[in-house]
């Protein structure tokens, strides 16, 4: 006997595509602990003028252009950092770009928590992130094969400090695509797959209950299950779900992580909210003649913006902030998510300048609102996103 659909009966899992639109095979290690997906697809409309000796419409024609679109929420969450990277490092990969940068991690002296000497060659590059102790922290500059200077101080760092991985993701010109599986009990049901989704804006939600990353963008098309004709998505059949094996992870609470910000960064703790949003433009090859699908992915100019908002004090730091927006010089911001190894996040933009920030007097305390303040760099290198 058929019966409803429960809404927590899903299961996601995402790949990088080699190509296109071209469906990847996934295994039980591609699952994410998604909170949401919400794919739309739409086909094109067009007016039809021809005269049918009525007014009832009579219908368009089958085989018009498709347009789909997705958005996928989900939490910060654990991973387990000896078998494997994040289970959404796909998306993030897919919108900022570049190839994933890998340290295997060290051993190191500490200057002023923010100068280390490895012992050996680290191999690392500047954006590139590096952990200690629950903290994660950035390479500002590399000083030579065994020395870099990192964006802020670790507070936990000491002679012979061991250095944890980490696994780093910067900004490329070209962009790739992901496909999305959305499979469901029991298996009868409709399963979908989003294939050639292409992450137009990635958003990072600092300090709320918990911390949220989000994607969304466009994809080339919606397989489902109940639908499937032969090379949709360049598969020959609709796959079946994979094995399901242990799938445990722990979400990490919002308040928890630290927070860097300004010329000579200082740690910040009073901070309310953030958000981190990344926009690559994306359009894409939607109209070609003889297609009703897009062809490709077509990224224009990225656009990295930070809103974040804290209690105004007076101090220093926090006067530094207002001067700095009035003046319009450039300041550097991190913010850490988490606070354990395997379940902390990092994103470093390197040079901001903060908008003059609006005064918020509603409630008990002042506050100040910092919107939209766009992050900017020389080539490639104005965001890192990396996690420990």
């Amino acid at each position: 006997m058929s019966s409803y659909i429960s809404s927590n009966a899903n299961r996601f899992y995402t790949g990088l595509e080699s190509a296109y639109g071209r469906v990847p095979q996934i295994t039980d290690g591609n699952r994410i602990p998604a909170v949401a997906l919400s794919i739309q697809q739409q086909l094109e409309k067009r007016e039809r003028k021809d005269k049918t000796g009525s007014r009832t419409f009579p219908g368009l024609p089958a085989g018009g252009r498709r347009r789909t679109t997705f958005d996928l929420r989900t939490y910060l969450t654990s991973w387990n950092t000896q078998n494997g990277d994040p289970a959404y490092g796909p998306l993030v990969e897919a919108c900022l770009g570049g190839s994933p940068l890998r340290f295997a991690g060290g051993t190191a002296s500490v200057s002023n928590g923010a100068t280390l000497t490895f012992t050996a060659p680290h191999g690392l590059a500047g954006g590139q992130a590096v952990s200690c102790g629950g903290e994660i922290r950035f390479v500002m500059a590399v000083v030579n094969p065994t020395t870099v200077q990192l964006n802020a101080p670790f507070s936990v760092a000491g002679p012979g400090a061991p250095i944890g991985g980490t696994i780093s993701y910067g900004p490329g010109t070209d962009l790739g695509s992901v496909s999305v599986f959305d499979y469901w009990s029991p298996s009868t049901a409709v399963q979908r797959i989003l294939c050639g989704a292409a992450v137009n804006q990635m958003t990072v939600q600092i300090n709320g209950d918990y911390h949220e990353l989000r994607f969304s963008g466009f994809a080339q098309d919606v397989i489902d299950s109940a639908s499937f004709t032969g090379s949709a998505g360049q598969l020959s059949s609709f796959p079946a779900e994979p094995a399901m094996g242990e799938f445990d992870y722990s979400i990490v609470p919002g308040n928890l992580g630290q927070a860097w910000l300004g010329s000579s960064p200082d740690r910040f703790l009073t901070i309310t909210s953030a958000s981190i949003v990344i926009d690559n433009s994306l359009d894409l090859r939607a109209n070609e003649f003889g297609s009703s699908v897009p062809l490709g992915i077509s990224p224009g100019v990225r656009s990295v913006s930070v809103t974040f908002s804290l209690y105004e004090q007076d101090e220093d730091a926090t006067k530094g902030l207002y001067q700095a927006a009035r003046q319009q010089s450039p300041i550097s911001v991190m913010f850490q998510l988490g606070e354990q190894s395997g379940q902390v996040m990092g994103v470093y933009l390197q040079s901001v300048v903060p908008e003059v920030p609006e005064f918020d007097d509603g409630q008990t305390l002042l506050q100040w609102s910092f919107q939209g303040s766009r992050a900017q760099g020389t080539t490639d290198d104005e965001v890192a996103v990396a996690f420990g």
